[in-house]
């Protein structure tokens, strides 16, 4: 079914829910067998026809749309918006604040979930698993020689950054799991805390870098992170280092990346983020890495498993009851940015 802007049920509350390409059959059951307007909205939609959606919402709930100040302007009956995943980052959160609007997420659905992804990136990597795939499927076979040479992660330095709840179970993972020493680099993470969690913690990222033989991401996108992985950061990795990002794709300075690529300056990348989404195959200026063998590109789904969406839609229908109740909405977050609110939530970190 095409649904264009929107598509609509009857009923007397109005529930706009964006990206409507993640398929979520239990919120939107639920939500109609409550006798709701549905509203369902494609992803990408640019402001002026998102404003249109969502003119009569009571309640919005949205993954990747931006949701902008204008959205929320033209949104005079909004009681909340639910982030249907992790990141805040594409919601003007002081807007919201500002009209009274409480804004909430689902932080803790997929942190396992993310972190076997990033452990997948990581293995497929160390062995060549790509690669190796497309020989076996070109030629049959692949006999044993220089160019199929992996690597092990035993003995290995993984290096995080960012080590809050994805961090650590990655840490659990590399550490624990495969006898990799793990380095922490985290402002707001004690030395105390990284160590609980197996992690050496560094102040320095550039040393995290030099140090580390895998290196990946997991830190939160604010103004102050995006591009975090730049040019200079990616001159402090070493040539036999790989980078991996299931954390969004502006956390790295994707150009920079392609040029270290490109030139051989690192070994490789496992993305599953990207600062313009989705990814094709020509026009897009990340396209140069579709060529690369020592590249794994995947459709940011990292987070997509049966268990994390069931647990994903059970906390999303919690947090919607919450809100078409009049209760104050319960935030599990510990990011500042919605810890932070003071009306029509319940802090619970």
């Amino acid at each position: 079914m095409d649904v264009g802007d929107a598509v609509r049920t009857s009923g007397p509350v109005t529930v706009v829910r964006s990206d409507c390409e993640l398929v979520c059959p239990r919120i939107d059951d639920e939500l109609r067998s409550q006798g709701v307007n549905l509203v369902l909205t494609n992803g990408g939609l640019s402001e002026e026809r998102f404003v249109r959606s969502v003119r009569e919402a009571d309640l919005l709930l949205t993954c990747y749309q931006p949701v902008t100040a204008a959205v929320i302007a033209a949104a005079p009956r909004l009681r909340a918006i639910i982030k249907y995943g992790v990141g805040v980052d594409a919601i003007d959160i002081e807007a919201a604040k500002a009209q009274g609007i409480p804004v909430v997420n689902v932080p803790d659905y997929a942190e396992e979930t993310v972190a076997e992804a990033a452990f997948a990136h990581m293995i497929a990597l160390a062995k060549k698993v790509t690669p190796l795939q497309r020989e076996i499927r070109a030629e049959g076979w692949a006999w044993p020689e220089p160019r199929w040479l992996g690597t092990d992660i035993a003995g290995k330095t993984v290096g995080l950054v960012g080590t809050g709840r994805i961090g650590t179970c990655m840490a659990r993972m590399a550490g624990a799991g495969f006898r990799a020493r793990v380095l922490g680099y985290d402002p707001f993470v004690s030395d105390e805390q990284m160590r609980n969690h197996g992690i050496e913690k560094l102040d320095s990222l550039d040393q995290l870098l030099r140090e580390s033989d895998f290196v990946s991401l997991h830190a939160t996108l604010t103004p102050e992170s995006r591009h975090l992985i730049g040019e200079h950061e990616l001159a402090q990795m070493r040539s036999t280092a790989f980078l991996i990002n299931v954390s969004r794709g502006e956390l790295v300075d994707e150009q920079a990346l392609v040029a270290a690529l490109t030139e051989g300056r690192i070994a490789g990348a496992g993305l599953d983020t990207y600062g313009q989404e989705p990814l094709t195959l020509t026009g897009h200026p990340l396209e140069p890495l579709f060529a690369m063998e020592n590249v794994i590109l995947l459709p940011h789904l990292a987070f997509y498993t049966e268990q994390a969406m069931d647990r994903l839609e059970q906390e999303v229908l919690e947090r919607c009851a919450e809100a078409l109740s009049g209760a104050r909405l319960t935030v599990r977050s510990g990011d500042p940015r919605l810890a932070s609110q003071v009306q029509g939530v319940v802090i619970d970190v």
